[in-house]
């Protein structure tokens, strides 16, 4: 128990440490407005991969519509805070809660398909969120909802983040986790031993949604305007393109995946006119000679009793 602590008190206290580093660097402007955007984008981006992880990674279910959680998340913020002038705190669970709920009620009728089928159905949900927002006139519409308070701050991306990986990672390691991974590897054989499969994955479904819906929240807080096509199918192409590269069934992946793609991303932004070409190079590359992604389903393990001093991959 005292190793455990020490190791507990000594990952605590290197977070910390890079909190109050990057902060820091913030406010003396050494980190320029536009890396701020992409450390920003980064946090949210891994959010948004971890709660994509769970569904499709962990659980084993295809879903492409999770853009349309961090749409339902990102609109619900921006009626609390801009409309409402409710506290941010409360806006963030607000979304992510609608976001939950809406997780729960297209997974019930959809999550007994499987497969394409399952992918079909998610992409139809995310086209039909999509389309309300576009008609939608007290949210903006075509238009957009503009004029949202910029309450998002690394604080918030850092904290929000930090927060998302160790629930994620408390729940794999539960008995409710392992029965999403059960359904993952044999869902007949899980039904078989008494594993409620509905049950998880709707389960696994409205937590994924749920994240993606604090990840809207900090989005639209951050970018004082969002519209209809920011959430679009190829927003879900992104998440999902995280989640694939870093290494489906890995948290240690969906963090290095976010981290490498908004990394090549930003490098990329020198030459716009080849930017897509190369950064579709790189993943089909890594897809090629990688199909397992980064990571495969490993996961960073800090094996030495004094801290983290010596880390190695250590696979599940």
């Amino acid at each position: 128990m005292k190793e455990l602590n020490k190791k507990n008190v000594t990952i605590f206290g290197v977070l910390i440490a890079i909190y109050f580093l990057v902060n820091v660097l913030i406010n003396w402007n050494i980190i320029d407005s536009y890396l701020q955007l992409n450390i920003f984008l980064i946090g949210i981006n891994i959010i948004l991969a971890l709660g994509l992880n769970l569904i499709t990674g962990f659980t084993g279910q295809f879903s492409l519509g999770h853009a349309a959680f961090m749409s339902i998340g990102a609109y619900t913020s921006a009626i609390l805070t801009a409309k409402l002038g409710q506290p941010f705190i409360l806006a963030i669970l607000a979304s992510g809660l609608v976001a939950a709920i809406a997780g729960v009620i297209i997974g019930i009728p959809t999550l007994r398909l499987k497969g394409d089928y399952l992918a079909i159905a998610t992409l139809g949900f995310g086209e039909i969120v999509r389309i309300l927002a576009l008609n939608t006139e007290y949210i903006g519409g075509a238009i957009g909802f503009n004029d949202i308070p910029q309450y998002t701050n690394w604080t918030w991306i850092f904290f929000m983040t930090v927060a998302t990986i160790l629930l994620i990672k408390h729940f794999i390691n539960s008995y409710h986790g392992r029965a999403c991974i059960s359904i993952r590897e044999d869902e007949i054989a899980a039904e078989a031993m008494g594993v409620n499969t509905t049950f998880y994955k709707v389960l696994a479904f409205s937590i994924g949604a749920f994240f993606a819906g604090i990840a809207g929240s900090l989005y639209a807080n951050y970018f004082y305007f969002i519209k209809p096509d920011s959430f679009g199918f190829m927003k879900s192409i992104d998440i999902l393109v995280i989640v694939v590269f870093g290494g489906m069934g890995s948290i240690a992946g969906s963090i290095v995946g976010a981290i490498a793609l908004s990394v090549i991303s930003l490098f990329l932004q020198r030459i716009p006119e080849l930017r897509m070409v190369i950064y579709s190079l790189i993943l089909f590359s890594i897809m090629i000679y990688r199909p397992t992604g980064l990571l495969g389903k490993e996961e960073f393990k800090l094996l030495k009793k004094g801290g983290i001093k010596n880390v190695s991959v250590e696979s599940k």
